[in-house]
């Protein structure tokens, strides 16, 4: 699929990946929807790429139905979905309050649902992509310092490949599943860290990806019509690969 005239929407697009999803998608031409919790943030990131925004919580069938329907009354339709909202908060499983970690499920699994749920009869007869973010946390079986994380990007990536028969329907669902992102964010962990003294957990080690090269994936899976059901693999220093689907 052709990005350019498309109508596209990236949860989560006020910083970090979601951000430069954004801007990708903007300079090759497409219909731009930001959708983020942070409005300041996210009416920023608006302007900069001349696009549309909207606040929503991906968590509530509401603010996700309304993202939908926004696309559609404003911009004439929907083509492409980006499920990028994500992250998790301390303390983590076992640990936690049942709100906390039954936040970050709805956060990154759920919202997920939810938004191919609505999406899919929006893009019938028109033909769409959609790509949901996981991460190597839901890979193998190393610990995670986010149990639940993990389980919810483990659930991502076996959702994606479930969906493949939905190419027959013309929506294609895939995913891109990045080690870790040298987001503003990420950084700032690790400079904690080395400032404290502390040794740094494994997904902090070793060499980060930018989050364009995240970017460059994602259109990759957009701009690919004879992929569907498929998690391409992004880590730092290796070129990007698509697992097998078998």
């Amino acid at each position: 699929m052709e990005i350019a005239g498309k109508t596209a929407i990236v949860t989560g697009g006020a910083r970090g990946i979601g951000r430069a999803i954004c801007r990708r998608f903007a300079a090759d031409g497409a219909q731009l929807l930001v959708v983020d919790q942070d409005e300041p943030e996210g009416r920023a990131a608006a302007d900069e790429l001349e696009a549309g925004f909207l606040a929503a919580d991906v968590t509530r069938e509401a603010d996700v139905r309304a993202m939908i329907n926004h696309a559609e009354r404003e911009f004439g339709g929907l083509e492409i979905l980006v499920n990028n909202a994500g992250g998790y908060e301390k303390p983590v499983f076992p640990d936690a309050p049942l709100e906390y970690w039954s936040r970050t499920v709805e956060l990154n699994l759920f919202s997920v649902m939810l938004g191919i749920h609505y999406a899919v009869p929006a893009m019938a007869g028109r033909g769409g992509a959609i790509v949901n973010i996981a991460s190597s946390a839901g890979l193998a079986l190393a610990p995670h310092p986010g149990p639940e994380y993990a389980a919810a990007k483990a659930g991502v990536i076996r959702l994606t490949a479930t969906l493949a028969p939905l190419a027959d329907r013309g929506v294609r669902v895939n995913c891109v599943c990045p080690h870790t992102v040298a987001t503003e964010k990420v950084l700032g962990t690790i400079a904690k860290l080395e400032a404290d003294g502390a040794d740094l957990p494994p997904p902090l080690r070793g060499e980060l990806i930018a989050s364009e090269e995240i970017a460059d994936a994602v259109a990759e899976l957009v701009e690919n019509d004879e992929l569907a059901g498929r998690v391409m693999l992004c880590w730092g220093g290796k070129p990007r690969r698509l697992l097998p689907n078998s």
